[in-house]
């Protein structure tokens, strides 16, 4: 029996939560008081013994969810391989670039230094194993923990806007056992935290509601929201539209708060500054705070600095920045050229020609210093003369380029190599030889650009570093122009040198860096790039992100257009190793009921607007009221978060429409409320039945699918069941036909896992292989080969290579082997799994691999270790005697996928394959 405390608990998880609206007269006109009455604080936000019951066991389901095994797959898993990489250099300090802010991986990197992990791992490929040094586990672990935080977070929101207790668990629940939500945030990936930073922002933008506009409560949660807000947008930019949707929340508040009455307007206005200027600030001095722990953690220089300016690269330690160069440049000095307007770097020439128009040496923009970018300056009319004092390169010179290949800076009529169908361009080589005086198309013009030069002497005449100027041919008037344009491999993919006679002027400016001269005494005046600011950095670095994702348009094998993703028509392969995948599929039931709501909800308002036109008067119930305004709120949020990626053109993926879905679930909830709490508010246990289906029917979804989240065994014939749509294109292949399979699989460790790629790379490559330990602590590193083309019929694709030297040197190859399977084959290739024959030296088609498979494999429960002798089958004729033979027999390929005996015939009859047989 319940005492009275426990009953009146009890009563509590089903008290109403609405607060009528309340329409007060004013001296002209009513007006509604929208100001949240006392007791709505205590009706919204948890305050009973079994409340807070029932949020620590929806706790505890979500920990047994969303923390379960997360150290499998002990390998790199999809964006890890980007993330992770990070991470490495973030401990290395070594300078990189990424198209999102750093705060989450900056978090990353601080659990993985504070496990003393030195970044010794590089995370550079999906599927390679994590060493024992590798904190992966914990990285995981703060991922899945934020990720379970959210579920709480959505059930906070959804109880501080209104929902009933019982349907705000059950939505939350929805959440814990979303496919998706629970992928990402399994994996180092940003996804995870950030939609803990969003939930977080979102649930304190709602608690603002609760408590009076101009309270201290008030401010306080805006404070707190803003704070979220901050750290959503220092993980990914896409948390700007969360901010935009909490700043047109407090406008929606203070338009009530203007039209009521009893508020004096000034108090309104001080309210709306004191939370604009909060939600403003805050996240600006979050981001930038996060810029500035960046930058002490990237302060080495690397490979990536050259697409910054030499003033960002001087700040970096080990710099290859040229400094204490010689001020003023003469005729006669020896100098580089350096392109301002591009990262191409320095103007280049080299002993390679160009395949069409006039066929004379190349001239290109390369990002390095070598000896090839040294061009000596000659006056035009005396280009040979023997120099004898120093003098001074001003405004108009008109000179020469002498390479130290013997050729000079030269243009003509001739199309270019690249841009040949720009009539405003014209071809620019390197025309001459050792000896030669050249001729008028060598001529030079200088204009220095005093805008864009230092003020000063730098403005009169050209120093080195301080000038910037332009080239202008003598006779045709155009510029010397580089653009990102580059030439094709010939031209060793350097990037593309014109003259242009329009175009974009920062492109025509040039500036000397080196400078040498044999009249320059030593006390000569010196000039050095000038270290930039933290702010000015901070704009730099933001102007190379910009770059890069404006120049992410590589296709990807799973991106997909966001119109789509509203249907969910196809997921993204993350992981697939010896028969295990993780596939990212949102859950059907809630994904697809989702979009079904916003669909619905659109029709209802436009059915409610034209009945209002007609006459017919809409419903004044609170909860009717509540619902649409809730509604209303959170699909702004979904469509702020949405529509943006509508007008995205670069790469990408499913788990971008996560935020505008979050926005969508807390919408559909209030749809799922509204159920109980108005049209069946006679007979709740229907609405409530009809919330517990619903309920049922996505953990349903998500059991019968968790193979595909977490990378367990599976089972042929349960994954082809799963499949509801034809565009979920998980390899049901690869799943062995009975769970009592997998118990006969060889324990090892993985290679590269090439079948899926991170989603910062163009391609997707073969699947791995698997090799033993022991296999594999027996192949040194530098014995490794690099990757190779294999052309077939029907596909391209990159094989690695991993064989040894002394594998590739015997001709045998060994697999595991149970009793029940006598018969094995090593084949390797497209889809049709084209084998290949491997000589003893390794030799002959370059497309041929030989992969060691394990040896020695025992079988569950330490069964004893078969090896077998073998034999090879070539002829058509073995493989009938082979197939007479009774005895028990499938046919595999070096990965242990099984293969139709019919494809295995073919092979042999019409490809030349060879199988091995093992006794």
């Amino acid at each position: 029996m319940l005492d009275n405390k426990e009953k009146k608990d009890v009563s509590e998880l089903e008290k109403d939560t609405i607060q009528a609206i309340e329409i007060k007269k004013g001296r002209v006109i009513p007006f509604i008081d929208t100001e949240p009455s006392q007791d709505l604080v205590q009706l919204r936000t948890i305050s009973t013994t079994h409340e807070i019951i029932l949020v620590l066991s929806l706790l505890a389901f979500t920990a047994l969810i969303r923390l379960h095994d997360l150290g499998w797959p002990n390998g790199v898993v999809f964006d890890e391989a980007v993330y992770g990489n990070i991470v490495s250099k973030y401990l290395k300090n070594i300078l990189f670039v990424d198209v999102h802010p750093p705060l989450i991986k900056l978090l990353y990197a601080g659990i993985a230094h504070f496990l003393g992990f030195e970044g010794q791992f590089e995370f550079n490929d999906i599927g390679v194993p994590f060493p024992t040094t590798t904190p992966y586990y914990a990285m995981r672990l703060f991922s899945a923990t934020l990720g379970s935080l959210t579920v709480l977070l959505m059930y906070l929101t959804l109880r501080a806007s209104g929902v009933r207790i019982w349907v705000a668990l059950a939505g939350s629940i929805c959440l814990v056992i979303e496919n998706s939500f629970v992928t990402v945030s399994r994996h180092i990936m940003l996804e995870g935290p950030l939609m803990f930073f969003i939930a977080a922002a979102v649930y304190f933008t709602k608690k603002s509601d609760l408590f009076k506009a101009d309270s201290c409560n008030s401010y306080i949660n805006i404070g707190i929201a803003a704070v979220a807000l901050g750290l959503a947008i220092s993980s990914k930019w896409v948390g700007v539209a969360t901010l935009i949707w909490a700043g047109l929340i407090c406008v929606w508040r203070l338009w009530f708060m203007v039209g009521n009455l009893s508020m004096p307007v000034c108090g309104s206005f001080k309210v709306a500054l004191i939370k604009a200027f909060t939600l403003i600030f805050l996240p600006i001095i979050l981001y930038i705070l996060t810029f500035y722990f960046h930058f002490q953690y990237t302060g080495i220089n690397s490979d990536v600095s050259q697409l910054f300016t030499p003033e960002f690269r001087t700040t970096l330690a080990n710099n290859s920045v040229v400094n204490n160069v010689v001020a003023e440049i003469a005729v006669g000095s020896m100098i580089t050229l350096r392109h301002p307007g591009t990262h191409g770097g320095y103007l280049h020439s080299h002993d390679a020609f160009y395949e069409k128009g006039s066929n004379q040496q190349q001239i290109t923009c390369y990002p390095y210093v070598d000896k090839n970018d040294n061009w000596t300056v000659e006056l035009y009319d005396v280009p040979l003369e023997n120099i004898t004092s120093f003098q001074n390169l001003t405004d108009g010179t008109k000179i020469r380029l002498l390479h130290n290949t013997g050729c000079r800076l030269h243009s003509h009529d001739h199309k270019p190599p690249v841009s040949e169908n720009s009539d405003w361009q014209k071809e620019v080589s390197c025309y001459g030889y050792p000896g030669f005086e050249g001729d008028a198309n060598d001529d030079w013009i200088i204009e220095i650009d005093k805008d864009a030069s230092i003020p000063g002497e730098s403005q009169e005449h050209v120093r080195a570093i301080e000038t910037k100027f332009r080239l202008k041919h003598a006779i045709m008037g155009c510029y010397l122009f580089s653009h990102n344009t580059m030439l094709p491999k010939l031209g060793f993919e350097q990037q593309e040198v014109t003259c242009a006679y329009s175009g974009i002027d920062s492109l025509t400016l040039w500036s000397v860096e080196n400078n040498e001269n044999p009249f320059v005494s030593d006390d000569a005046e010196r000039v050095s790039y000038e270290p930039l600011s933290f702010w000015k950095k901070f704009v730099e670095t933001h102007k190379r992100m910009l770059e890069i994702a404006s120049g992410m348009d590589n296709t990807h094998m799973y991106e997909s257009k966001p119109a789509t993703w509203p249907f969910m028509l196809r997921g993204i392969d993350f992981w697939s190793e010896q028969h295990q995948d993780i596939y990212l599929l949102g859950n059907a039931v809630l994904w697809w009921s989702v979009t079904a709501f916003i669909v619905g909800f659109a029709g209802i308002v436009v059915w409610e607007l034209v009945s209002l036109q007609l006459g017919y008067e809409f419903s004044k119930d609170p909860h009717v009221i509540n619902f649409h305004i809730q509604v209303i709120q959170y699909l702004l949020g979904f469509l702020l978060n949405f529509i943006p990626s509508l007008l995205l053109e670069n790469q990408i993926f499913l788990y971008h429409y996560l935020p505008a879905y979050y926005f969508g679930i807390l919408a559909l909830t209030h749809g799922l409320d509204i159920l109980v709490s108005y049209i069946f508010r006679r007979r709740r246990s229907i609405g409530y039945t009809i919330v517990f289906l619903f309920a049922t029917l996505c953990v349903y979804f998500f059991r019968d699918r968790s193979a595909l989240v977490y990378g367990t065994s599976w089972t042929k014939d349960l994954c082809e069941q799963s499949k509801w749509l034809s565009g979920w294109d998980y390899d049901c292949d690869s799943f062995l036909a009975t769970y009592e399979a997998y118990a006969h699989q060889p324990s090892g460790i993985y290679t590269v896992n090439t079948l899926v790629a991170p989603s910062k790379t163009m391609e997707a490559l073969l699947p791995p292989t698997v090799y033993t330990e022991k296999v594999h602590e027996d192949i040194p590193k530098e014995v490794y080969q690099d990757v190779q083309e294999d052309s077939y019929e029907d596909a391209q694709h990159e094989v690695y290579e991993n064989a040894q030297e002394e594998i590739q040197g015997n001709d045998q190859q060994e697999m595991y082997e149970t009793p029940q399977q006598e018969v094995n084959e090593d084949t390797q290739g497209n889809a049709n799994e084209v084998p290949q024959e491997v000589n003893e030296e390794n030799q002959g088609n370059a497309n041929e691999v030989q992969q060691k498979a394990p040896q020695g494999a025992q079988s569950e429960g330490n069964e004893e270790t078969h090896e077998y002798k073998k034999k090879q089958i070539d002829s058509p004729s073995d493989f009938d005697k082979l197939m007479n033979n009774p005895i028990p027999k499938k046919f595999v390929d070096e990965n242990g996928n099984e293969i139709d005996p019919e494809v295995a015939r073919k092979l042999i009859e019409e490809e030349g394959g060879i199988l091995e047989k093992l006794h």
